[in-house]
């Protein structure tokens, strides 16, 4: 057994190579199930071989495998323990389902998982010539049964309300596998078709193995009632035709999760401009999402988005566009997501719907004076920090929130973009006041830099942008990275030339619209500051500098030196620079910036809440 095992264990390297290279990538909701009637090990060629079955067991890379005519120490098998063996070569949990005493041992049926069952019992089957069995075993998510049913027709009958009597009782999936011994006109697949629904092809011949000419083996899946949803995604008959007498066929199946784990985030907003207003958030699971909103929460409009004529669905990350809406009134919504279990071009199956409790906001009057606005930067995703800043304005009234830069800093992936993300929008309050996530150098590093994008609604759909709030115009802008393209770090991927000077055009427009020269006060904020900076490389001081160094702002609103710092209006700039500071509890800071009629503030406090700096313009 040891040189066996060890020659497996080369066999198993090399099958476990292919999987990685070939399968695709399943989920945990994802539930791959084999059936496998594998002639106590018996091929075709006249060899009994436990490590084919294994190999073939191992492609195929199931979850769960219901197994039938399976021999446990009998004379025949040499008494090996069939189960046993099978359950180390595919490093699966083996458990046995006995129909008859044989041999001096066992024969019936088996089940492999690799998930380890809750419990597991047996219920006896008719047989005329030979009893049968029905194995039962009960996981976290569903029911798996397998069997393998009489060659009398009359026993495969009597058999049926046996079955249904013994699954009726589960309030989660329940899937059957096994040999039939029935082909699908015959009465015990009609019959069971009542109750069950094929999960694999019936017009897929599964036996004799080397030429099949019938279909005998199978895998269903309980029909619906209040039993949580599940799809059918594939199924196949695998091409093998020597190891055994049966071809072994398996079925993915998608399970629905329970409408409590549907959401990843609560909702935030974004961007309200133009009359409207964005509703993103993000799910688990692929569904279809809309937006219910009104002015009271029981006369409800419902939104969902939609792009060329289609309802943007199947996915997981969602940005719904309330609009339009009217100024200086408060607006209740809720957002809601139904699972999408399979999505094909002529059949989709839906799962839970969750729907959130409802939020409100309110958007300011075009000639609205008062607002208060908070500024965080450079958190660098210290959620410490975070907490300790907070903390100094967590009493403030305030309508809007700027992240100005590196605080989803080097975001390696999306889970950890996400964390934060929902992590500084729970804490602002997202879902109740809009949130501006401006673009800091270190948002545009690492793997899901790019990526970034999808969990944003920029203004305008880029970077940098202007909007009002109430009769004041907020210019935003985006500086790139802090060194040149060329620099070895970022290996020829960064040329951020022509994003600067598409802000020039921006600019100069902005500078001379009506909305900027109507406005009663004007803030400039973006991460790096094109005053106040000592860097050696200063692009956008050197485009940007003379148009907005004489543009009438109030103040410029900076970061990125993770020193506060204020510079007054000099001969460089007609307004003050200020700089807030971070990422270290001795340096952050945050702004509070308030406009009440024609007085504007900007307070800049750091982490123990001490007032720093506070200008009235």
């Amino acid at each position: 057994m040891k040189l066996k095992l060890a020659g497996m264990s080369l066999m198993l390297f090399w099958v476990c190579s292919v999987i990685a290279q070939s399968s695709p990538v399943r989920t945990g909701q994802d539930l791959r199930i084999m059936s496998y009637n594998i002639h106590n090990g018996m091929g075709l060629d006249g060899r009994r071989d436990l490590e084919r079955i294994a190999a073939v067991i191992l492609e195929v890379n199931p979850d769960i495998v219901a197994l039938q005519e399976v021999d446990s120490v009998t004379e025949r098998s040499g008494k090996q323990d069939m189960m046993q063996i099978l359950g180390e070569y595919t490093l699966m949990r083996p458990i046995f389902g006995e129909a008859i005493p044989y041999q001096g041992g066992k024969y019936g049926v088996g089940i492999l998982s690799r998930e380890k069952p809750l419990n597991w019992y047996t219920l006896p089957l008719p047989g005329q010539g030979e009893k049968r069995v029905l194995l039962i075993a009960e996981f976290e998510k569903y029911v798996f049964c397998v069997t393998h049913f009489s060659l009398t027709e009359a026993d495969r009958l009597a058999s049926l309300p046996i079955l249904i009597q013994a699954v009726e009782k589960y309030e989660k999936p329940v899937f059957l596998a096994g040999d039939l011994n029935a082909l699908p006109d015959s009465p015990v697949i009609q019959g069971l078709k009542q109750k069950f629904r094929p999960l694999t092809d019936l017009k897929k011949m599964t036996f004799p193995a080397d030429l099949p000419t019938e279909c005998l083996d199978y895998i269903w899946g309980i029909k619906g009632g209040e039993v949580p949803a599940y799809a059918g995604v594939q199924s196949k008959v695998v091409e093998e035709s020597v190891v055994s007498d049966h071809r072994p066929v398996y079925a993915d199946i998608r399970l629905g999760v329970s409408k409590d784990d549907i959401f990843r985030t609560r909702p935030y907003l974004q961007n309200p401009t133009g009359q409207g207003i964005t509703v993103s958030w993000l799910t688990n699971v692929p569904v279809y999402s809309w937006v219910e909103f009104g002015t009271d929460t029981l006369n409800l409009k419902r939104v969902h988005t939609l792009v060329d004529g289609q309802v943007i669905a199947n996915n997981y990350i969602h940005k719904i566009r309330l609009s339009p809406l009217e100024a200086g009134k408060t607006y209740y919504y809720r957002v809601c997501s139904q699972e999408i279990l399979s999505y094909k071009a002529y059949s989709k199956v839906f799962g839970e719907t969750a729907c959130t409790g409802f939020f409100s906001f309110t958007l300011p009057g075009e000639n609205e004076k008062d607002f208060t606005a908070l500024i965080f930067n450079d958190v660098h995703k210290h959620a410490q920090t975070m907490d300790s800043l907070y903390a100094g304005v967590r009493d403030v009234k305030y309508d809007f929130v700027f992240f100005n830069g590196d605080c989803i800093d080097d975001p390696a992936n999306e889970e950890q973009a996400v964390r934060y993300l929902s992590y500084f929008n729970d804490k602002v309050g997202g879902n109740r006041v809009p949130v501006f996530y401006l673009r800091g150098n270190h948002e545009i590093r690492n793997a899901y830099s790019i990526q970034l994008r999808e969990l944003f609604d920029y203004v305008g759909d880029k970077t940098y942008g202007a909007f009002n709030w109430g009769d004041t115009r907020f210019v935003m802008l985006d500086c790139g990275e802090d060194k040149p393209d060329t620099t070895w770090v970022y290996y020829g991927l960064n040329d951020f030339s022509q994003l600067r000077q598409d802000q020039i055009g921006f600019l100069k427009e902005e500078l001379n619209s009506k909305a900027f020269k109507k406005a009663a006060k004007r803030v400039l904020i973006h991460h790096i500051p094109v005053f106040g900076n000592t860097d050696r490389y200063q692009p956008c001081r050197e485009l940007w500098g003379d148009l907005v160094g004489k543009a009438p702002f109030q103040v410029a609103v900076n970061a990125h030196t993770h020193r506060f710092a204020y510079h007054p209006a000099d001969k460089e700039h007609a307004f003050p620079v200020v700089i807030g500071g971070g990422y270290s509890l001795k340096n952050a800071t945050v702004m509070v910036l308030e406009k009440r009629g024609n007085k504007m503030t900007l307070t800049v406090k750091n982490a123990e809440g001490k007032e720093l700096l506070k200008l009235t313009f």
